[in-house]
């Protein structure tokens, strides 16, 4: 049973920001749970995914797909560089960046992850329903955009409503 919050007065949901990262918490704690057999996290699993899509993307490659900032990328990849899922390496073209790869052990490690993955999937859709789920991700894929980013700098309006 979760703790009494009764002490803490109940947010009006009037913050975006405030709201998003509240969901965004729960559904890492969720998938998380879901995730734990195999040992990942949600985050490192994502990690793992947008590697196995790039052809060794850089640093700044992935940090950018995943609208992260490098410096907490480089927290997050220094576990899976350590279990040996990962491997970074020097930029052939570039020396001063370093590139990012799969290892065969961390192709195994997100095949087996792939299984509980689907499972929260599944379970989330059930729960909140394919169609509002489909709808969620359309919108928070527009929310993470670069257009959103720049919109939201200038204050221009992305829809005219």
């Amino acid at each position: 049973m979760p703790p009494s919050t009764s002490s803490i007065q109940k947010d009006p949901l009037v913050c975006n920001g405030s709201a998003l990262r509240k969901a965004t918490r729960r559904i890492t704690q969720l998938y998380d749970a879901a995730l734990a057999p195999c040992g990942l996290s949600v985050s490192q699993r994502s990690i793992l995914l947008h590697v196995s899509r790039g052809d060794r993307p850089s640093m700044t490659e992935l940090a950018h797909a995943m609208v992260l900032d490098r410096s907490a990328l480089a927290r997050n990849i220094q576990p899976l560089e350590r279990d040996g899922y990962l491997v970074l390496m020097r930029d052939e073209a570039d020396g001063r960046s370093r590139r990012v790869a799969l290892t065969e052990a961390g192709r195994a490690k997100l095949a087996e992850s792939n299984r509980l993955w689907r499972q929260a999937q599944d379970r989330f859709e059930k729960v909140y329903g394919p169609e509002r789920a489909a709808a969620l991700r359309m919108a928070l894929a527009e929310i993470y955009s670069d257009q959103f980013a720049e919109a939201f700098h200038s204050g221009t309006p992305l829809h005219s409503d």
